[in-house]
C-alpha cells in the first residue's frame, strides 16, 4: 500500500514519529477494565431510564418491553457499526473517529426525562422509541460498540493473547452481572434518579478516557503513517464463513435469549409473581456466557450436555403434571434446567467462534440472534399465544441444539423424530385423559408422566428424537386443562395472562391474573351480588364503606383497578362509580355475563375508563367522595401509583370530606410502612387493618386482606377511628418517602 503522505513513485526521507505507548503489562488490565465498565454502565442505565419513564407513560409492561426492544436494537446497531468499520475503514481513521464518537455523549450528559412530555393518544410505541433515542440513544450506542471494537483493537496490540481475544468477553459479562446486582441493592435504595444520572455521567466520562487510552495502546499502523484496514492476516481474512454457519450462530444465541425471557414470564405468570424475579434468570444467562467463553468453556459445556437431559425430563414431568410446589424446589428446577440448556448453547457458540479477524462479524450475528429472541418473546408471543407457549417451545429447540448436526439443519433422522413426536404426544394425551376421567391425584399423575419421561430419557443420545419427545409430551399434556380448576377462558395481553376459572364443585367463578386472584363471584343466583374475596362485607373494606360518612353519602366513587368488577356490588342507586382499568381485556371479561355479572347488575351507575389510572386522572377534572386503590392486590405492584406525587394527584381529585382506601394485600411485599409514610408526608390521618380471618365460623368466599384508609381529618373516617380492629399504621423513622424520583422495593420485601 502507498502511504497517504507520499505520492507514488516519489522517494521520501524516513520520518521518525514519536508515538505514545502503553506498557505491555498494562494492556490487558486496561482493555479488561474498559470492557467491564462499558457493560456495567449499559446494564445500569436500562432500569434507570425505564423507571424515569413510568410517570410519563404509566405502568404498562409495554414501557419496559419497548425499552428492551430499543436496547436490543441499539446493541445490534453497535455491533453492526463495529463489523462495518472493521472491514471497510482504515485502522488509523477508525480509531480517531471512534475516540471522537466516544467523547460526543459528554456534551449531552447527564440525561433526564422531561415532566412536560405528553405521549400521543393511542399506541405510543413510536413516540417512546424517539424519546429513548433522544435521551440515551447516543451514549448507549457507543457503549454497545465497545465489546466488539475493543476486542478487535486488542488484536492490534503487542499482547501475547492478542491472537484470541474472545476471553475478554468474560470482562463484559462480569460488568453486566455486577450492574444487575448493584442497581436494586445499592443504587436504587440510596440514590434518587437525578443523582443516579449524574453519577452515571461521571462513570461514562471515565469510560471515554479509558477508550482513548485503549486507542493509544494499539500498535501504530506502519509506524503511524498508513491507514490500513483492521485485519489480522491475509490468510485469516480469506477464511470462508458459510451462511449456514452464520445461521447457526444466530440460532445458538437466539435460543438462550428466548429461554431467559420465557422462564422469567413462566415463573412470574404460572408459579409465583416474586418481585425482582427477572434478575435471577438474567444473571444465570450472563454467567453461562462468562463460563462458555472462559478457559473452562469446553468442559463446562460437555458437563451441561450430560446434565441437561436429566433436568429436562424432570422438568417436563412437573410441567405435564402441572406441579407448582413446593415453590423453592419447582423454581430451582426451572432455573437449573434453563442454566444447563443455556450453557450448552453458549458453549457450542464459543467452540465455533471464528478467527479473530472475523470477531466483529461473529458478535454481529450473536446480537442478531439475541434481538430476534427478544422480539419474539416480548412482542410477537403475547399477540399469538394465549399462554406462555414460547417457553416450552424454547426448551424443545434448545434440546435439539445438542449437536452440530442438529443445529446445522440435517435431514437424516427428521422422519424418525416426527414419528417419535406423534407417538409420545398420543401417549401423553391418552394418559392425561385417562387420569382425569379416573380422578387421579397429583401423585398418580406425576408418577405416570415420570414413567413416560424415563422412556423419553432413553433417546437423549439423539438430540432430534429427544427434542421431539419433549415436544410430544408437553403438547399432549397441555391439550387438557387442570382438572382441579377448569379454565373457561384464557387471554393474554401485554399486561399478562388472564384466566377465568371455575372450581370443581361449580360454586364459584374467578378471574386470575397470573397467580393472583382478582375477584370471584358465586354461581348461586341468590348470592351473585355478594362481594367476595378481599372485598367481603365483613372485611376491612366492607366495614369502612358502611361506617364512614363518605361511604354512606358518597355521590361519586373512583376505583383504580377493575378485576372482576367485585366492588360494583357496593354501588347504591344514587351513586356514580368510575373504574380506571389499564387493560381492555379485563373490561371485556368483566362485562361478559357468562363469566361475571357485577358490572351488568350495577348498570349505568358504573362506567369504565380505560388507560393508566394516573395518566387518566391527569386529564379529568372530576372529584370524588371516595377513591379506592385496588392496583396493589397483585404481587407485582405498579410503583408509580404509590408515590408522593401520585398521592398528591389523588388528593387533588378528592373532596374535602373524602376518603382514600388503599388495598395493599401482598404475599411478598410489606407496603404498610410505605403507605404510612406517604400519609404522614401529606399530613393525613390513616388507619389500617390486617384481616387474617380469625372469626369462627369463617365467612364463605372471604379472603384475608390488608387495607389502609386515610383522609384529611379523623372525623372523615367516622366510627372506624374507635374500632379496635383498625389501628394507626406505623413507619420507622428511617422509612424513606417514595417519590417518582426514588423508591426501594428491597426495603419492603417480606423475609419470612
Amino acid at each position: 500500500m502507498i502511504p497517504e503522505s507520499v505520492s507514488a513513485g516519489t522517494a521520501a526521507p524516513a520520518v521518525r514519529v514519536r508515538v505514545l505507548r502503553v506498557p505491555a503489562a498494562a494492556t490487558l488490565p486496561l482493555f479488561g477494565s474498559t470492557l467491564f465498565l462499558s457493560a456495567f454502565l449499559m446494564f445500569l442505565v436500562e432500569p434507570m431510564v425505564a423507571k424515569m419513564l413510568l410517570p410519563v407513560l404509566g405502568g404498562t409492561p409495554m414501557v419496559w418491553n419497548t425499552c428492551v426492544v430499543f436496547f436490543q436494537m441499539m446493541l445490534l446497531g453497535g455491533y453492526g457499526y463495529a463489523y462495518a468499520t472493521s472491514r471497510w475503514v482504515g485502522v488509523f481513521r477508525h480509531r480517531a473517529f471512534h475516540v471522537l464518537l466516544a467523547a460526543a455523549p459528554l456534551t449531552i450528559l447527564p440525561f433526564a426525562t422531561r415532566g412536560d412530555w405528553t405521549p400521543p393518544s393511542g399506541h405510543p410505541l413510536a413516540w417512546l422509541l424517539v424519546v429513548l433515542l433522544t435521551v440515551i440513544g447516543l451514549p448507549f450506542f457507543v457503549l454497545a460498540t465497545t465489546a466488539s471494537v475493543l476486542q478487535y483493537w486488542f488484536t492490534r496490540t503487542n499482547h501475547s493473547a492478542a491472537r484470541d481475544p474472545y476471553f475478554l468477553y468474560v470482562a463484559s459479562n462480569a460488568g453486566s452481572l455486577l450492574a444487575l446486582a448493584a442497581y436494586p441493592v445499592l443504587v436504587e435504595p440510596v440514590l434518587p434518579l437525578d443523582i443516579q444520572s449524574r453519577w452515571w455521567a461521571a462513570g461514562y466520562a471515565i469510560f471515554a478516557v479509558l477508550t482513548c487510552t485503549c486507542a493509544v495502546a494499539m500498535r501504530p499502523p506502519n509506524n503511524g503513517l498508513q491507514g490500513e484496514p483492521i485485519v489480522a492476516s491475509t490468510t485469516a481474512i480469506a477464511e470462508p464463513v458459510a451462511m449456514r454457519r452464520r445461521l447457526r450462530w444466530v440460532l445458538l444465541s437466539l435460543v438462550p435469549a428466548s429461554l431467559m425471557l420465557g422462564v422469567t414470564t413462566y415463573l412470574s405468570t404460572d408459579i409465583a409473581a416474586v418481585p425482582l424475579m427477572w434478575i435471577v434468570p438474567l444473571a444465570i444467562y450472563l454467567v453461562t456466557f462468562v463460563v462458555a467463553f472462559s478457559g473452562m468453556g469446553r468442559r463446562a459445556g460437555a458437563s451441561a450436555a450430560r446434565v441437561a437431559p436429566i433436568l429436562v425430563v424432570t422438568l417436563v414431568t412437573c410441567m405435564a403434571a402441572q406441579i407448582r410446589g413446593p415453590l423453592p424446589i419447582v423454581m430451582s428446577l426451572h432455573l437449573a434446567a434453563f442454566g444447563a440448556l443455556a450453557l450448552r448453547c453458549h458453549a457450542e457458540l464459543a467452540n465455533d467462534r471464528p478467527h479473530a479477524s472475523r470477531l466483529t462479524e461473529f458478535y454481529f450475528w450473536i446480537s442478531v440472534g439475541g434481538m430476534l429472541g427478544g422480539l419474539f418473546n416480548t412482542l410477537l408471543a403475547p399477540m399469538i399465544f394465549a399462554s406462555v407457549v414460547e417457553y416450552p417451545m424454547a426448551i424443545v429447540v434448545a434440546c435439539a441444539c445438542g449437536t452440530v448436526a442438529a443445529v446445522a439443519f440435517v435431514r437424516r433422522g427428521v422422519v424418525r423424530a416426527l414419528f417419535f413426536f406423534v407417538v409420545t404426544g398420543a401417549v401423553a394425551i391418552s394418559v392425561t385423559a385417562l387420569l382425569q376421567r379416573l380422578g387421579a391425584g397429583r401423585a398418580v399423575v406425576m408418577a405416570a408422566f415420570g414413567m413416560l419421561s424415563v422412556a423419553l430419557f432413553t433417546q437423549r443420545r439423539s438430540s432430534l428424537r429427544f427434542a421431539a419427545g419433549v415436544a410430544g409430551v408437553l403438547a399432549g399434556a397441555t391439550l387438557f386443562a387442570d382438572a382441579a380448576q377448569p379454565i373457561l377462558h384464557a387471554e393474554r395481553t401485554f399486561f399478562g395472562v388472564h384466566r377465568v376459572v371455575q372450581d370443581k364443585k361449580n360454586e364459584y367463578r374467578g378471574l386470575a391474573h397470573g397467580t393472583t386472584l382478582h375477584g370471584m363471584q358465586s354461581l348461586d343466583p341468590a348470592r351473585r351480588r355478594e362481594p367476595l374475596t378481599y372485598f367481603h362485607r365483613t372485611g376491612p373494606f366492607g366495614q369502612a364503606f358502611n361506617a364512614i360518612p363518605a361511604g354512606k353519602s358518597a355521590q361519586d366513587v373512583a376505583v383504580i383497578g377493575l378485576g372482576a368488577g367485585t366492588l360494583a356490588a357496593y354501588a347504591r342507586p344514587s351513586q356514580h362509580w368510575t373504574f380506571y382499568e389499564i387493560d381492555p381485556a379485563v373490561e371485556r371479561i368483566a362485562r361478559t355475563p357468562e363469566y361475571f355479572t357485577y358490572l351488568d347488575d350495577c348498570g349505568s351507575a358504573c362506567r369504565v375508563v380505560l388507560g393508566d389510572a394516573r395518566l387518566s386522572l391527569q386529564h379529568v377534572r372530576d372529584t370524588y367522595d371516595l377513591i379506592v386503590l385496588d392496583a396493589f392486590s397483585s404481587d407485582a405492584i405498579p410503583m408509580h401509583l404509590i408515590t408522593n406525587e401520585a398521592l398528591s394527584l389523588y388528593l387533588s381529585h378528592l373532596n374535602p370530606q373524602g376518603v382514600l382506601m388503599f388495598h395493599i394485600s401482598n404475599q411478598h411485599l410489606l407496603l404498610g410502612p410505605v403507605v404510612a409514610r406517604l400519609a404522614a408526608s401529606q399530613s393525613l390521618v390513616a388507619l389500617e387493618q390486617v384481616d387474617l380471618m380469625t372469626e369462627q365460623p369463617q365467612p364463605v368466599g372471604k379472603s384475608p386482606s390488608h387495607w389502609v384508609a386515610m383522609s384529611r381529618t379523623a372525623a372523615n373516617l367516622g366510627p372506624i377511628v374507635t374500632d379496635s380492629r383498625w389501628r394507626t399504621p406505623r413507619a420507622a423513622a428511617d422509612t424513606p418517602l417514595w417519590t417518582d424520583d426514588f423508591s426501594n422495593i428491597l426495603s419492603v420485601l417480606r423475609l419470612q
